[in-house]
């Protein structure tokens, strides 16, 4: 079972990152104007608090998982750098001197 879990893309990528935000605004944003102006002409403060909460719910399950429209645009890493650059000591490494001008 946990092999099930393992298997689930967990990562998101930048521009992925900055669509959640701005879909998770605008939920939010929508479900605020739409649940204050049902709560007013009701009169029911409590129907603005669930309309706002059933957006906050909606935008959770669109933007918290990992789906596939924000992992579009994958980062592209460096290369794996040869081991024997890295083991140099600081004193062993050329220092790069600045002329003055």
């Amino acid at each position: 079972m946990l092999d099930l879990f393992g298997s689930i893309p967990t990562q998101m990528d930048y521009k992925g990152q900055k669509l959640a935000e701005q879909i998770f605004q605008g939920i939010i944003l929508v479900s605020a104007v739409i649940g204050f102006i049902y709560g007013y002409i009701t009169e029911q403060f409590g129907w603005t608090v669930y309309i706002v909460m059933a957006g906050f719910a909606l935008s959770c399950l669109l933007t918290l998982p990992p789906w596939p429209m924000y992992r579009r645009n994958p980062l592209k890493w460096l290369p794996v750098q040869e081991l024997g650059t890295e083991d140099k000591k600081p004193a062993e490494r050329k220092l790069k001197r600045h002329t003055k001008s």
